[in-house]
């Protein structure tokens, strides 16, 4: 029996002193090796990946390339992380099957996403049915070979990274759209910012090649240079040309996707509760609330009790894209349900409940969680602050963050110097780069930190109006700077956990006392107007007279809209407020409530 062979990594150029230490040999043994290959290298000298593999193997070993295995690493981890694996992380090998691939369409906004489904609907849906699609329900199922694939008929980024930030990914492969006259463009850039981000196999479709001044050629450069190099230019890429208007490639590009698919092992047992996501819903006037729901993992029945957020129901009725009733929804299956109890939000995720009592109360913990949540000061859902300590709790093992420079000039400075924190970083915290370009951050930016838990890093750029207003409401972190030196400090004292947070006071409402009510063992009672912002149970108060504080940080004991206890009262009602441990109210004391909030 021949003995196995050491395998030895080999960086893409190193020296000859480098390569013989790595196989421990002699420098002079390696370079006798070289010169016997008609190759005159010094010792200092560096070569190649291929001209060290021809010395290695002739010494005995087997080499392999360390930016390929590294590569393979990459892609595997990319592969075990994407969304959908989750639903069947506890399913047995044995119970798990190869389900149909679920396609969204990413790319630029004129370069042909609804043509191209409306043509591979007209063309691959099975015959008898592609007239019957009456009805809009946000997906359907093509065939090709006898094989099915699923297309979310909501084409765009926007609409994908909506439903990966409300914490489900429908979608196993994205096909990224560029057309051949146009090449790859800003969104086209975005898009695949956001399919990488998600994880997600890319297919390209390089669209509108039946016009004159179409230019395959040049979109597989420009595809190459934003890291797609095609797989017939030595890349991973499958590049399809397509048109739209003639059918050519159609066929091709179906076939790219199950070859995608195939690679990727998308399974799920077909035995198990049904779970997945929500693709639309809505209310009908005759009917009641209709959902449409995209099966991931399991098989949904009709008389199954569905809970999906703070909505619930028994399915009392399900109907497939051709509008016919169906009993019964496997894996990769769009079906549109009747029987829930109010309209649930795009993009949450479903699952099968035991019976309808602990659907609802499930769905009403969820919604009480949901009030005292907004009633909570607003603070991001994840700071740099918070890295370490998740990645001590095993929440995390890598950082997140999407980049906006100035000018593309300090753009690369600051993303090798990020890299450079990333492999010095002793405690494993990986730095991954979702974005990195130039110019001020925007609405997409928020959305894609949003949907992937990330950090939005500026550095000299401005945040757009719609952007901040978004990223206070969803609670995403932005943190902007003017010192390079400050940005990777930060950085790499959050890797450490040695960025301590910073806070300060917010005052979010004033009361002004008007009339003092005493009761006995409760103590005074301030009846009050509120003059402006917001006043809130759980904040902290301080009590001014003449101008001058007379007491501080002063926790509420009561907050009174008429007889009812309330979290909250906005400018202009009135209330009944108690103070813990103070009494000695007058009229026409103000009365200022204020949050400790975090700031960068």
């Amino acid at each position: 029996m021949a003995q196995e062979r050491q395998a030895i990594l080999l960086p893409d150029y190193l020296t000859v002193r480098e390569l013989a230490e790595l196989i421990e040999a002699s420098p002079i043994e390696v370079m006798k090796r070289l010169i016997a290959n008609g190759i005159m290298a010094s010792i200092n000298q560096q070569i190649d990946y291929d001209t060290a593999a021809i010395v290695v193997e002739e010494m005995g070993f087997e080499a392999q390339s360390a930016t390929a295995v590294a590569a393979q690493e990459e892609k595997q981890k990319a592969v075990q992380s994407q969304a959908w694996r989750q639903l069947y992380a506890a399913e047995k090998p044995e119970n798990l099957a190869p389900r149909p691939p679920i396609v969204t369409i990413l790319g630029h906004v004129d370069h042909g996403k609804t043509t191209l489904l409306d043509t591979i609907r007209k063309a691959h849906v099975a015959a008898g049915e592609a007239g019957g699609i009456t009805q809009h329900i946000g997906a359907y199922r093509v065939t090709r070979d006898g094989r099915q694939i699923t297309f979310l008929d909501t084409p765009g980024h926007e609409a994908f990274t909506a439903m990966r930030a409300r914490g489900a990914q429908g979608a196993d492969i994205a096909v990224l759209v560029v057309a051949a006259d146009d090449s790859v463009m800003p969104t086209t850039k975005e898009a695949l910012n956001h399919a990488r981000a998600a994880n997600v196999p890319i297919v390209v479709a390089v669209t509108k090649t039946d016009k004159r001044n179409a230019n395959v050629e040049v979109v597989k450069k420009d595809l190459s240079d934003i890291g797609l190099t095609p797989d017939e230019w030595g890349g991973s890429t499958l590049v399809v040309p397509v048109s739209a208007i003639t059918g050519q490639g159609i066929d091709d590009l179906l076939e790219a996707i199950l070859l995608t698919a195939e690679e990727n092992e998308i399974v799920a047992n077909p035995n198990a509760p049904a779970a997945g996501v929500v693709l639309e819903s809505e209310v009908d006037p005759r009917s009641g609330t209709l959902a449409t729901l995209l099966v991931l993992n399991g098989t949904l029945h009709r008389g199954d009790v569905v809970l999906v957020g703070m909505s619930y129901g028994r399915v009392k009725a399900m109907f497939d894209e051709q509008g016919k009733p169906v009993t019964e929804a496997g894996p990769s299956t769009p079906v549109r349900v009747l029987g829930l109890n109010i309209p649930p939000q795009p993009g949450e995720s479903f699952e099968i409940a035991k019976n309808e009592k602990v659907a609802r109360a499930t769905a009403e913990e969820r919604r009480l969680a949901a009030e005292a949540q907004r009633t909570q000061a607003d603070r991001p859902a994840f700071t740099l602050e918070d890295v370490f300590a998740q990645f001590e709790a095993g929440q995390t093992k890598e950082l997140n963050l999407i980049v906006k420079v100035d000018v593309q000039g300090s753009l690369q400075p600051i993303v090798d110097s990020l890299k450079s924190l990333s492999e010095q970083n002793k405690h494993g915290i990986h730095i991954r780069i979702l974005s990195a370009d130039i110019g001020n951050i925007s609405e997409n930016d928020v959305m894609l930190a949003r949907a992937s838990s990330a950090i939005i890093v500026g550095f000299n750029v401005d945040v757009d109006t719609g952007a901040r207003r978004i990223a206070d409401a969803q609670g995403v972190d932005i943190r902007q700077y003017t010192i390079i030196y400050k940005l990777l400090e930060d950085i790499e004292l959050a890797l450490q956990g040695l960025l301590e947070p910073v806070y300060q006071e917010k005052t979010i409402g004033v009361a002004e006392v008007r009339q003092i009510f005493r009761i006995p063992k409760v103590g005074a009672i301030a009846g009050s107007y509120v003059r402006e912002g917001e006043i809130r149970r759980n904040a902290r108060t301080r009590v001014k007279r003449g101008g001058k504080v007379i007491a501080e940080n002063v926790t509420v004991s009561s907050l009174k809209r008429l007889t009812e206890d309330v979290r909250e009262v906005r400018a202009g009602f009135e209330c009944g407020i108690g103070l813990n441990g103070f009494n000695d109210f007058v009229q026409g004391d103000l009365i200022e409530f204020y949050v400790s909030e975090r700031v960068s």
